[in-house]
């Protein structure tokens, strides 16, 4: 009976040229803190994210009033309140 294999779901990719002196500082600050540099970079992301977002920035991703101050000064008027009857 043949097995079936599960795969975990696909994650986009980022891919980011730096100048040879950043790679090299990346490097040594990962071997630093003794992660790999893939986690390094991730948790770097985070904590900025988090500084920039903070903790609910997870429901900012969705295109929304909390998510983009200037977008929804645009949806507030009568014409299009009849879509958040939808």
């Amino acid at each position: 009976m043949a097995r079936v294999m599960k795969r975990a779901p696909k994650r986009p990719r980022i891919s980011l040229d730096v100048a040879p002196a950043i790679r090299c500082r990346i490097r040594l600050a990962a071997a630093k803190r003794e992660v790999s540099v893939r986690q390094y970079l991730l948790d770097a992301v985070r904590d900025r994210l988090r500084e920039d977002l903070g903790d609910d920035g997870e429901e900012l991703v969705a295109l929304s009033a909390k998510a983009d101050p200037v977008l929804a000064s645009l949806w507030d008027n009568d014409k299009d309140a009849a879509y958040d009857r939808l």
